[in-house]
């Protein structure tokens, strides 16, 4: 149930794609003959596609999301680029071939890395949030869940469980998490950092024996139950508590902002092969064509 937090790098493999889809090249321009056939324009992309297309969708999305919040001037992307360009001197071309990219792409790559530092900058916490979030981390809870695909099937068992349901029995029947078929839906001692972020916030915030309103994740809906809480002892300075908790409600609060702009956006996937690209971050849109 863990979920990976954007990565602060998203411009891997972001043009490759694209350039595939040049509109200024027909689909059956040749790359390359030979005597046992041709490879074209097609090919290419096709193959492209079913390699990284995934991906490089969605980072495009990203990139141009973040893009339409967030401007970088030509003076300053240029001035960033030459002030990388200098740090690697005289091998900034051997960086190149080595990592087979173009000087474009670096300069892509370099534009990408300013846009998401510019939307980190704009995050704002607060002591009472860094502190509330070291107050998490000093324990760890005991909970269980039942998970399903809808919030219509989550309601039904929630209705059920207020009735006075057993909560084992219900996660044997509803869960479509393998795993409850033999659990019942527990997850055992778990602290912070370790489940999707909308799970968690969740799971903290109830008191022992309380039963959450469905919880919407990228993995479905969860009705979860707090069974218990304990104190956990972190060899950790109060310094190193407090980088740690600011660095963590920035994973959060960068990713909730991208789900933000993402539905201004009101973004609409028009090939059916990319149309899950954004399900880890709108998982209600995620058929949205």
């Amino acid at each position: 149930m863990k979920k990976t937090v954007l990565a602060l790098t998203m411009a891997a493999f972001v043009l490759a794609l694209s350039a595939c889809s040049d509109k200024n090249t027909a689909d059956d321009a040749i790359i390359a003959t030979s005597k046992i056939g041709n490879i074209t324009q097609a090919d290419l992309y096709e193959e492209m596609k079913d390699a990284i297309g995934q991906q490089v969708v969605q980072n495009l999305i990203l990139q141009q999301t973040i893009e339409n919040e967030f401007k970088i001037t030509d003076k300053e992307l240029k001035e960033e680029v030459d002030k990388q360009k200098e740090q690697f001197g005289d091998s900034f071309e051997m960086y190149l071939l080595q990592n087979n990219i173009t000087e474009d792409y670096f300069e892509k790559n370099v534009k990408s890395k300013m846009l998401q530092e510019r939307l980190i900058d704009s995050i704002e916490i607060s002591d009472e949030e860094i502190n509330a979030t070291i107050e998490d981390m000093k324990k760890e809870v005991h909970a269980r869940h039942i998970l399903v695909k809808d919030k219509k099937t989550a309601e039904e068992v929630l209705a059920k469980l207020k009735e006075g349901g057993d909560f084992t029995a219900l996660a044997k029947e509803y869960s479509t998490e393998p795993a409850a078929k033999e659990s019942g839906g527990d997850l055992g001692w778990f602290g912070v950092g370790k489940m999707v972020p909308e799970f968690e916030a969740a799971a903290f915030a109830l008191k022992k024996g309380e039963i959450s309103e469905p919880v919407q994740t990228m993995h479905g809906f969860h009705i979860i139950e707090l069974m218990d809480t304990r104190k956990v002892e972190l060899e950790k300075t109060d310094e190193e508590l407090k980088a740690e908790a600011k660095n963590k409600l920035t994973g959060i609060k960068f990713e909730e902002k991208i789900v933000s702009l993402l539905k201004d956006a009101d973004i609409k996937i028009k090939n059916d092969d990319f149309k899950n690209v954004l399900e880890a971050y709108l998982p209600a849109e995620a058929d949205k064509k």
